[in-house]
């Protein structure tokens, strides 16, 4: 099946959608509802992401056909194809248009995506296919492509983070004098404040939205040709001079078609941007895992300092109220610096593509995105409607000592300038 053709794929039999009769697969949970085919990834082991919509397989689909019509478009803006070649290509580049079950199967044997999706593209483009993907390489495609999937994922992720910490300050600032014990290897060691506490969760939510305003803000295109050098992107009938000045201002041009920055160079082998994300991701995991750590112990049963306003049951215990949100970002936590470890771990790429280094991103990437979405969005949750329990928090109090100092700095921490509202709604082009 061609993109030309998607045409429907029916369900298998037996397979996720119906039951081997034929019969729904849901019907013994009383409810009409669309099953998905036996190979679908929805989720049903991962309730702790976020962002499937903006990052899942149509996702990534729409940016790399993005990337393809962004491209002619950069291309005819310097003259270097016509102008109709921009517009078929960018009128052609329709993700409705292609058949991604049939796009999967046959990247296996090039290795990437791009491979079928460009001669699919020509294909529709016709007749002017033969300026689609012109002097490109395929990483130039797929790696442009994760920086706007990782664009547009981020920008639900930063409001989240935003409801977080304007809540976060709100709950310091009405528990600012509000004594508990401070607990140091798991014990009371002196007594402080749950607005200090809460302060400080604030402090590191604050934190995790600096760095992904700033990870988000320089996420690259990618454009060098086959081995970085922009050659295959100079105009043969240019002298060598104005030619090389053509190609040179080809990458920005490409990335201000897309909302992306500018690279200096090509970056196929240099994976700052990539590795900058990482550190970024695996912060903002673990800032709102310490959060839900805190929860985590101070909802237990015997402390009871605090509950989440909606809790989750026990398939055996009815009387549990268990604390879901923060076993999600706790669970969130675990993972992203794993998959940070993975990132980090492909700087050490080869020659001028690497092979392997660079295909071991994809996975990793798009799961560390589902896990920081979904981490920020349970914290939001969470914290809206946290429960404080002040007098548990005096009764567990056996400690003495001073915590005169803890509301004054509750209110320096809240004092201090707070990172500005963004733009979060997706400013790349579709």
């Amino acid at each position: 099946m061609t993109s030309a053709d998607p045409g429907p794929h029916p369900a298998t039999p037996g397979g996720g959608g119906t039951g081997g009769d034929g019969s729904s697969a849901s019907a013994g949970a009383g409810r009409d509802v669309a099953c998905a085919s036996a190979g679908a990834d929805l989720g049903l082991l991962s309730p702790m992401r976020g962002g499937a919509e903006a990052t899942g397989d149509a996702a990534v689909l729409r940016a790399m056909l993005d990337a393809e019509a962004a491209l002619t478009r950069a291309q005819a803006a310097l003259g270097l194809v016509p102008p109709e070649a921009a517009e078929a290509v960018t009128a052609a580049a329709r993700a409705e248009a292609f058949c991604l079950e049939d796009l999967v199967v046959r990247a296996r044997s090039g290795g990437n995506p791009v491979i079928p999706l460009v001669a699919d593209l020509r294909a529709v483009a016709a007749p002017f296919g033969e300026y689609v993907h012109r002097g490109a390489t395929s990483q130039d495609i797929v790696d442009t492509a994760l920086m706007l999937v990782a664009h547009r994922a981020l920008g639900p992720v930063l409001a989240d983070l935003e409801r977080t910490t304007d809540r976060l300050a709100a709950l310091a600032a009405e528990h600012r004098d509000t004594l508990m014990a401070a607990r140091t290897l798991t014990q009371q060691a002196v007594p402080t404040t749950f607005g200090l506490k809460a302060a400080g969760w604030h402090r590191l939510a604050g934190d995790a939205r600096i760095r992904l305003t700033a990870a988000r803000r320089s996420l690259p295109a990618q454009l060098g040709g086959a081995a970085g050098t922009l050659a295959a992107f100079r105009p043969a009938q240019e002298p060598v001079p104005e030619a090389v000045e053509v190609a040179s201002r080809l990458p920005g041009r490409f990335a201000a078609e897309l909302g992306l920055a500018e690279p200096l160079l090509p970056w196929h082998v240099l994976r700052t941007p990539i590795a900058d994300l990482a550190g970024a991701l695996a912060f903002t995991a673990g800032a709102l895992g310490k959060l839900a750590a805190d929860v985590l112990v101070l909802s237990r049963t015997e402390i009871g300092e605090l509950s989440e306003g909606v809790g989750g049951g026990s398939s055996s215990m009815p009387h549990k109220h268990n604390p879901v949100r923060a076993t999600m970002i706790a669970a969130a936590g675990r993972q992203v610096p794993a998959l940070a470890a993975i990132l980090y771990g492909s700087l050490a790429a080869e020659d001028e593509r690497p092979s392997g280094a660079w295909h071991a991103e994809w996975q990793p990437l798009r799961e560390a995105l589902r896990l920081v979405a979904g981490a920020a969005r349970d914290a939001a949750e969470l914290v809206a409607d946290l429960r404080v329990h002040p007098e548990r928090m005096r009764a567990n109090l056996t400690v003495t000592g001073d915590a005169a100092p803890a509301p004054a700095l509750v209110d320096r921490a809240l004092a201090a300038p707070s990172p500005p509202p963004a733009p979060y709604q997706d400013e790349a082009p579709h």
